[in-house]
């Protein structure tokens, strides 16, 4: 290869990250950045995810971005398809459509300390940029655990990430491992459908009633035409959740009057005191992500429903519980989660000193605020180490880390000339330490329970222990005392901005 595209910035991934940091970028005047997408269209998880009653569990109003309102959301919790489609509509609204560069999985990417700037390859070709934005997400690659014997199978075998509609369930004997977000919804779909439903539970969840309604026209015109109506209903959404945090951060025992909520919970619907006992959690409700559901336990009572301990063996068409349970089934549904504690694309990234992200983060990830990792100078990652919720709406992590990357940009510009600013490695140390520090007092780490937030070290390095609002103070600007400015000092050959230019040796 002798020449290729070069770009002031690559984002990769087009969920609601990605698409939100190509929005910002152009409301910034940055026109000059690509979109690279693996998959054929946008939507990131919500493109991924198509099983069998998939919706949001955060309310409509409030998994939206502040700058692309929706007055039309059918229900207060929107559904995959919907939520979907919403993206669309950013895509087309936003004119985002020319800086698409669908079907471009990033393969490596690798830091030119000589050109400062990123190579870039993909599987359609290859680009370089100054800027990197990693917006590839926490839920984008499905995990899968080692079954003794899975190999044995003779079924049918999937992950929930990763449905196959050409298979049909129905009349057929149906294995679910897991009871996490995706399982407590796919249960109750499949249940009418199936022969026999075995549910393989190693943990049970906390599952709350789910408040979800229709949203009438009446209030949907109403937001159409006074716009402040709808902005008042977010606001609002926001203000209980902000409330809630004390109690998930700084005093979990006050949970208990929820706990108790959710034991009357499974009492309406589990009349058996067996299941009832093998449902009710031993741990602290919060420790884990608060489940919603109206039809999840009324499924679990039905005569074709079995509740088993996790899966341990498969044994041919078998499968075998660690509580000695054995079901024969036809097809095997994954609801095992994802690969959130050690992303993939750490592997796929090489930064300064030629070691990789993942390399780098083998003690555990961490990064500058949520976003910037040591070593990697000109990489941001959007929805990165210690930025996710346990009981609000990611976008409002998700937009204030969309203001951190413009005033990342912002300030190249303001230094002018070939430049890159790496997160010196005492101020990444010196915001995991206070990061740590106040996740020591939080229900996710005192509740008693173990968690895809927490990774092999039993480390937390998912969740942030704030508010939304302390955590868009930390992001409203670059502290340049926080980065090393780097300048180059060889020539760099190149064209206009996103023309073709020499790729170097």
């Amino acid at each position: 290869m002798t020449e290729h595209e070069h770009v002031r910035v690559a984002v990769i991934g087009s969920g609601f990250g990605g698409l939100g940091a190509a929005v910002r970028l152009r409301r910034e005047g940055v026109t000059d950045f690509v979109v690279l997408e693996r998959a054929d269209s946008v939507g990131g998880t919500w493109r991924d995810n198509s099983y069998p009653g998939c919706a949001c569990d955060v309310p409509s109003h409030l998994y939206s971005f502040s700058f692309a309102p929706h007055p039309d959301w059918p229900r207060t919790f929107s559904e995959q398809e919907h939520i979907r489609a919403y993206l669309e509509h950013v895509a087309d609204a936003f004119r985002l459509r020319s800086h698409l560069r669908l079907n471009s999985e990033v393969k490596t990417l690798t830091w030119d300390a000589e050109k400062l700037w990123w190579r870039i390859e993909t599987s359609s070709g290859f680009l370089t940029a100054d800027v990197v934005v990693s917006a590839t997400g926490a839920l984008s690659d499905p995990k899968v655990p080692d079954i003794a014997g899975i190999d044995t199978f003779p079924g049918k075998v999937f992950h929930s990430a990763r449905w196959d509609h050409d298979y049909d369930l129905r009349g057929k004997r149906v294995a679910m491992i897991g009871t996490g977000a995706s399982a407590i919804q796919i249960v109750p779909a499949i249940q009418p459908e199936v022969a026999h439903l075995t549910l393989f539970q190693r943990t049970p969840p906390w599952v709350m009633p789910r408040v979800d309604r229709a949203i009438s026209g009446v209030e949907r015109w109403l937001h159409r035409q006074l716009p402040f109506t709808a902005r008042a209903r977010r606001g609002l959404l926001w203000g209980i959740r902000e409330l809630q945090v004390q109690a998930f951060t700084k005093r979990p025992d006050e949970l208990g009057m929820v706990e108790r909520l959710a034991k009357r919970n499974i009492a309406r619907a589990i009349k058996d005191a067996g299941l009832r006992a093998r449902l009710t959690p031993d741990y602290r409700i919060g420790c884990k992500r608060i489940l919603l559901s109206n039809t999840y336990y009324p499924a679990l009572a039905q005569p074709n429903v079995d509740l088993v301990g996790g899966l341990s063996e498969i044994r041919g068409s078998t499968l075998v519980a660690a509580d000695g349970s054995e079901a024969e089934v036809d097809a095997i549904v994954f609801g095992t989660g994802f690969h959130v504690t050690d992303m993939p694309i750490a592997d796929r990234v090489v930064g300064a000193d030629g070691r990789t992200l993942a390399e780098s983060w083998k003690d555990g990830m961490k990064s500058l605020r949520g976003s910037a990792a040591a070593g990697f100078p000109n990489w941001l990652t959007i929805v990165g180490p210690n930025t996710g919720l346990g009981n609000s709406s990611m976008i409002l992590m998700i937009e204030s880390q969309l203001n951190y990357m413009a005033d990342f940009v912002r300030q190249l510009d303001v230094l002018g000339g070939r430049v890159a600013l790496e997160a010196r490695p005492h101020a990444v140390d010196a915001w995991n330490r206070e990061v740590q520090g106040r996740m020591k007092r939080t229900v996710w780490n005192r509740g008693g329970c173990d968690s895809w937030y927490l990774d092999a070290n039993g480390v937390n390095t998912t969740i942030w222990p704030g508010t939304t609002t302390e955590f868009r103070r930390a992001t409203r600007r670059i502290d340049l005392a926080e980065y090393e400015v780097l300048r180059a000092t060889g020539p760099r050959t190149e064209t206009t901005s996103k023309k073709t230019v020499e790729a170097g040796a």
